[in-house]
């Protein structure tokens, strides 16, 4: 028989309950010792105010300018036509997107927080501030501007024109051209012919002429 095994194994000697207890208590306020001091770091550190002078810097200056190049997340700009509304060298004729009902209801929705007051809801530019005196902008019912491309109204919001200031701050991308979009639908209601309608719209407003 293999002597090493017929060894019994040695007993590892227990530690008391109260030698372990005092063991976790000494670690535990060592832990609490050194979180203390973190926190008591962390708290004296050095703050940046805005507009306050600080002296880590060279210029004294605690609101740092933007570095060179920098470009906020999802202001790239990688689509042209979304974001300039041009199409190489001249305004766009067309949307950068599908038009759905959403988004001319969307548009619907900032035209009149945005536009109504000097456009008008019908957009005829008899809005609440231009008959209290404001300059008032041509109809968008104008053959000219029922002509005008997509790509020129999206630059007149996004720079501005003549009185009209850039509404570029306060009216994203995605929501210029959803105006846009409105602004097509208030001109085809005011020009629309009952050929333009489907055979479906012409019996249904048939029937609503006829009080069927």
């Amino acid at each position: 028989m293999n002597r090493a095994c017929s060894r019994r194994p040695t007993k590892r000697p227990r530690s008391s309950g109260a030698g372990m207890r005092a063991g976790l208590l000494a670690a535990a306020a060592l832990a609490c010792v050194s979180t203390s001091a973190c926190r008591q770091d962390m708290h004296n550190q050095a703050k940046y105010r805005p507009l306050r002078e600080t002296p880590f810097f060279a210029d004294h200056r605690s609101a740092r300018p933007l570095i060179a190049g920098t470009i906020a997340r999802g202001k790239l700009g990688e689509d042209r036509l979304l974001t300039t509304g041009r199409d190489g060298d001249k305004p766009s004729d067309v949307f950068p997107f599908p038009v759905t009902t959403e988004v001319v209801a969307r548009g619907r929705e900032r035209f009149n927080i945005y536009c109504a007051p000097c456009h008008a809801r019908t957009g005829d530019g008899r809005g609440m501030i231009v008959q209290r005196g404001y300059k008032q902008p041509p109809s968008f019912h104008d053959q000219r501007l029922r002509d005008i491309s997509v790509g020129y109204l999206f630059n007149v919001i996004t720079a501005g024109f003549g009185v009209m200031p850039s509404y570029a701050p306060q009216v994203p991308v995605n929501d210029r051209w959803a105006i846009i979009s409105y602004i097509r639908a208030l001109q085809l209601s005011r020009n629309a012919s009952i050929e333009d309608l489907t055979l479906e719209e012409k019996s249904r407003l048939t029937k609503e002429s006829s009080g069927g």
